[in-house]
């Protein structure tokens, strides 16, 4: 493989110098080679080849037991001044970071080989792509990579001699937890993970890159990296509407993302596409509208939960040419399974840790005995999606009509409302939340601010960010409008009033019927609610028009409670929150009365 970029082959070098493995491997997308390395990872036990009938192409892995999900207080973003990564962020500084790092990274991969995988995150030529190299020692990495992100020769050729590729270098090391880390240098445009081998720190393309290095990258080049899905509502005449729509985790995000319509729209015709389940780059297109591309190839999917009822599509998808990560192992059908699947646990079966798994000691309230790690993951082709929409290889992406914040609260947040305007909106997106079930460890009902659901995921300071939304407003001669939606309202015995999943496309219908200004609105303190009688309830038993009224109605005392919470929340930004915001907030809290 004859490499043209001088920059791409001194820095594989010098990386090289410093970890000193046994042979470097260049990884030029083809299926030969990645057969091959499945190969060899079999031999090691890396990763284990499941029943190629009921599941082809398809392999399990386990990580290391202390290894199991990203650690947000071991990722850092260094920049030189600690202002710049913000308070919300763990900062060390560049210098400091490299050089104790680089102590860790000395040797590490001895005996080992360093896969060398060029990738595009995004159509490659396309005026979204960016492209960069990640180095690791995991074979787990390669293959995941392969399916995440658009690997291969195409991507050097398109790089050319080009030095503003981003430089991920991961290493294995010895899984220390201790000497775990994840930092991101964006004035560099480095990523360096090292003692992981975890996908959400280990898959560089993924949030280190398309999020936390892309959002910096956003604002000096004047375009948006978001932590969204982007969807199509394909009406019965054949044209489509795009939504991007951010939610913190456990609100449903994929099953919105590859949502299948109610009865009562799909008999009419009405058909939902998915584009992206995750991430979203935005742009402004000539036409002046917000234009919006999946800058990745493929899901990684919780597993737990996901089945025939709540996410058909995501589970569809993962029937071929998946990865599955710390699912139990189904011995008698070589099959993998996982608590929220169905009803039939394995009998004969290896849990997640590589222990027998005993289905009848399985406890709903505690964790520690399930088959499944509750972050146990699919990494599975996007091409595989029975609802991947046909734009998804669209180069220019796709143009958007609204964007939907989401949080999840049991009393606060309607079903749904409309922000005032862009401004508003962007101040509504700054002040989502959500508040901790019983899933979660610790207190219930605990409010947990999550800006746009990039919280951990800004690459910079937290009050820049917000301020970014505000000067991209200013540049969208057409701007989407935006929204707010939470399916999680509950009664006085705390049992959800909304139906969710599937139904939840007639909230998305009053969205794009408001876009289109084809239905009134009621306007309150916090936005435009929907008038009662607009969202759809035909085919829904347990939902009146009273229901709806209820679910939008507005609880004064409630919002009058949180905007404590939201002050205290600013406080922690810290002196960057832009002036627009305060107004915002201080407008809010004078028509709350």
């Amino acid at each position: 493989m004859e490499i043209k970029n001088t920059y791409v082959r001194s820095w594989v070098e010098e990386m090289a110098l410093l970890t000193r493995p046994d042979q470097i491997v260049w990884i030029d997308g083809s299926e030969a080679q990645a057969e091959e390395l499945r190969k060899q990872a079999m031999a090691t036990g890396e990763m284990i080849k499941l029943n190629q009938e009921k599941l082809p192409g398809c392999y399990l892995h386990r990580t290391a037991v202390n290894d199991v999900a990203r650690v947000e207080g071991r990722t850092f973003i260094c920049t030189t001044n600690k202002e710049d990564a913000g308070n919300i962020n763990n900062w060390m500084d560049p210098y400091e970071c490299y050089y104790k790092l680089s102590k860790l990274y000395r040797g590490s991969m001895k005996g080992r080989t360093m896969y060398v995988i060029p990738y595009s995150m995004g159509i490659v030529g396309s005026d979204f792509a960016k492209y960069g190299i990640e180095l690791t020692d995991s074979i787990y990495v390669v293959l995941n990579m392969l399916i995440m992100t658009r690997v291969g020769t195409e991507v050097l050729e398109a790089m050319g001699n080009d030095a503003g590729f981003i430089k991920g270098l991961h290493a294995k090391a010895d899984i220390d937890e201790e000497n775990r880390y994840i930092c991101h240098f964006p004035q560099d445009n480095t990523i360096w993970s090292i003692n992981s081998g975890y996908g959400g720190n280990v898959l560089l393309g993924k949030k280190c890159f398309a999020l936390r290095i892309a959002s910096y990258l956003g604002r000096k080049e004047g375009w948006m990296a978001e932590h969204m899905l982007i969807l199509g509502v394909e009406y019965p005449n054949g044209e489509t509407k795009y939504i991007c729509a951010a939610f913190p985790s456990a609100c449903g995000k994929t099953n919105l993302a590859m949502l299948i319509p109610p009865a009562v729209y799909a008999q009419k015709g009405y058909k939902v596409w998915c584009v992206g389940d995750d991430i979203a780059w935005l742009r402004v297109g000539e036409d002046g509208r917000l234009w919006a591309m999946n800058p990745e190839n493929g899901f990684f999917g919780v597993a737990p939960g996901t089945n025939e009822k709540s996410n058909p599509n995501a589970l569809h998808t993962t029937m071929k040419d998946t990865i599955f990560t710390n699912v139990v192992h189904d011995l008698d059908n070589n099959t993998v399974w996982w608590e929220g699947l169905d009803n039939n646990p394995p009998a004969n079966a290896i849990d997640w840790k590589g222990n027998k798994w005993d289905y009848t000691k399985y406890d709903k309230k505690d964790k520690s005995t399930c088959g499944a790690h509750p972050n146990s993951r699919f990494t599975a082709k996007a091409a595989n999606c029975p609802c991947l929409s046909a734009e998804f290889e669209n180069a220019h992406g796709v143009p958007v009509s609204a964007i939907v914040f989401g949080g999840r609260r049991a009393k606060t947040a309607p079903l749904v409302y409309q922000s005032f305007n862009w401004q508003h909106g962007s101040f509504v997106g700054s002040i989502m939340a959500s508040e901790t079930t019983a899933a979660a460890a610790g207190a219930v009902g605990v409010v947990r601010r999550d800006p746009m659901a990039m919280r951990p995921f800004v690459g910079y300071d937290m009050g820049d960010y917000w301020q970014h939304w505000i000067d991209m407003g200013k540049k969208i001669p057409n701007a989407p409008k935006i929204f707010h939606v939470n399916w999680f309202r509950t009664d006085d015995e705390g049992h959800f009033i909304w139906p969710g999943f599937g139904d939840n496309m007639r909230v998305l219908m009053w969205i794009l019927a408001r876009c289109e200004g084809k239905v009134d609105a009621v306007e309150t303190a916090i936005g435009y609610v929907p008038k009662a009688e607009d969202i759809n309830i035909e085919g829904l038993e347990d939902v009146t028009l009273d229901t709806i009224r209820e679910l939008v109605s507005i609880d004064t005392a409630s919002w009058k409670e949180d905007l404590a919470n939201i002050k205290e929340f600013y406080a922690l930004v810290g002196d960057r929150v832009p002036a627009e915001m305060k107004e915002e907030l201080a407008a809010l809290e004078k028509r709350l009365g």
